[in-house]
């Protein structure tokens, strides 16, 4: 007997249902301002009842929520998922992060969006740095401010309301910020852009040396466009 293997057509067979709500829920997670019911329907190209029932299989599942504008947002499930996709982002980073940091000979961190928040997922020194600019993992501050916030915030779709240092990260692929955090410090971060996770993060440089800024946007960008495609 010789058994055939099954053809892509037979492999997805069913699952229509499934591909849909996880298409919804990274629409919604992705949004800035919720979504409608009807703009959920038009983005997955179903009738408004099929996206209804969508809707409510991951708000019961509690990884969306319906606010009082009716319209659709990232709920409470979602962070035991961030939790995962976190691990899976910091083990990608870490060798990537420790070969940046000892060649620039900087402290470098993995910064991850929270809410409005900017928060430190990660963070590495160079082992043989002569002086040492330094912060906690899990420190945080507003994605508003800094070179690390303005990347983050790039990864989103564009809107005609970001701010010009929002716009200017996304042209240029990176961002660069002198006093906006910490007086006298200079930022660098460039954001780790991919389609295949929905996570915005960025690399993060911070220095009082404003000729390693310069030099180092090379080195940064390309690191972010590394761990992105071990992520892929």
């Amino acid at each position: 007997m010789t058994i055939e293997p099954a053809s892509p057509s037979s492999r997805t067979a069913g699952s229509q249902t499934l591909a849909r709500g996880i298409l919804a829920l990274k629409t919604i997670a992705s949004s800035r301002e919720g979504l409608a019911i009807q703009e959920v329907a038009d983005q997955l190209g179903v009738h408004r009842t099929i996206a209804y029932r969508i809707l409510n299989t991951l708000s019961d599942a509690e990884l969306i929520r319906r606010g009082s504008d009716n319209k659709y947002r990232g709920s409470s499930g979602l962070l035991l998922l961030a939790n995962s996709a976190h691990s899976a982002l910091r083990a990608a980073a870490m060798p990537i992060l420790t070969k940046l940091a000892s060649e620039l000979q900087q402290t470098v961190s993995l910064i991850v969006q929270e809410g409005t928040d900017a928060v430190a997922l990660a963070v590495v020194e160079a082992q043989n740095q002569h002086y040492r600019i330094s912060f906690t993992e899990g420190s945080r501050q507003a994605l508003n401010l800094g070179a690390a916030g303005h990347a983050i915030s790039s990864c989103h779709p564009p809107l005609a309301s970001d701010p010009e240092p929002v716009k200017v990260a996304r042209a240029k692929g990176y961002s660069s910020t002198y006093g906006e955090v910490e007086p006298n410090m200079y930022g660098l971060a460039a954001p780790i852009v991919g389609d295949s996770w929905n996570m915005p993060a960025c690399i993060n440089v911070i220095t009082n040396r404003p000729e390693l800024i310069e030099s180092a946007i090379p080195a940064v960008v390309a690191a972010a466009a590394l761990i992105a495609a071990q992520l892929a």
